[in-house]
């Protein structure tokens, strides 16, 4: 009986001796999880809000794993870091901050046209038939052409003429281009066909010298604005003469 009653104080020590180890075992765990090193996207620079990422713009810094905000971008290999390019930051981001999810967009008209605009051009708008408007892309590249009457001797006559070539497709309706995710492009392509159903029209948006901005306004003006698209690669510009019904049968 005696050796009986000296066991159950023995074994509940021992219980209380491998639950107290089990529980520092399991803080110690958890602290140095904490404080283990993983490697984040940060600001490289100040980046002012909407700006378009790229590469050189951002870095991998070594930061335990307690600092680390919930939605970062981790990086595991160092291709992870095209996960950011080509999106758009919402916010500033002061330079070592990290790159979260939430302060970036993609290339959507929430980001807003003047992120692609080039350096020196313009972004200006171009409403385009919506058959047409399917076949084009971001990133072609395309001339535009305007036909109006003309005075030629003492007639009046329609001709054409090729106002502006090699001019830049910033985006297609909605479309900015890269930074789009398949689930996105897919929504916006409903969204395209929703709007495309009520109107013969598609918008185009296109980069534009500031001459060039002012001749397809003046065009859009004085006649009928037309747009023919380039192969993939051709950036040469040609004179192009004035095209009349009166040449071609003389030909």
């Amino acid at each position: 009986m005696e050796k009986k009653q000296t066991l159950i104080p023995l074994l509940l020590a021992i219980i209380a001796a491998s639950l107290y180890w089990w529980i520092l075992s399991s803080k110690e765990r958890e602290l140095s999880k904490a404080y283990e090193i993983a490697q984040v996207l940060v600001a490289k620079y100040d980046l002012p809000a909407r700006t378009i990422l790229k590469p050189d713009l951002v870095e991998v810094a070594q930061i335990p794993r307690k600092f680390i905000e919930k939605d970062s971008y981790e990086i595991r290999n160092p291709s992870d870091i095209k996960l950011v390019t080509n999106l758009v930051t919402a916010i500033r981001i002061p330079k070592g901050n990290q790159i979260t999810q939430s302060a970036l967009l993609t290339l959507t008209p929430e980001a807003g046209l003047s992120v692609k605009v080039p350096p020196g051009y313009r972004g200006a708008t171009l409403a385009v038939d919506s058959d047409l408007i399917k076949l084009i892309k971001p990133g072609d590249r395309v001339d535009i052409l305007v036909t109006f009457d003309a005075i030629v001797g003492d007639k009046k006559e329609k001709v054409t003429a090729t106002i502006l070539q090699n001019v830049l497709v910033l985006g297609v309706g909605s479309n900015l281009g890269q930074g789009i995710t398949a689930d996105l492009a897919k929504k916006q392509s409903s969204q395209e066909a929703a709007m495309q159903s009520f109107s013969d029209k598609g918008v185009l948006s296109l980069a534009l010298n500031p001459i060039e901005a002012q001749y397809l306004s003046l065009s859009q003006e004085v006649g009928k604005v037309g747009i023919v698209v380039r192969a993939l690669g051709d950036v040469e510009v040609h004179y192009m003469e004035i095209a009349s019904f009166k040449k071609l049968i003389k030909s």
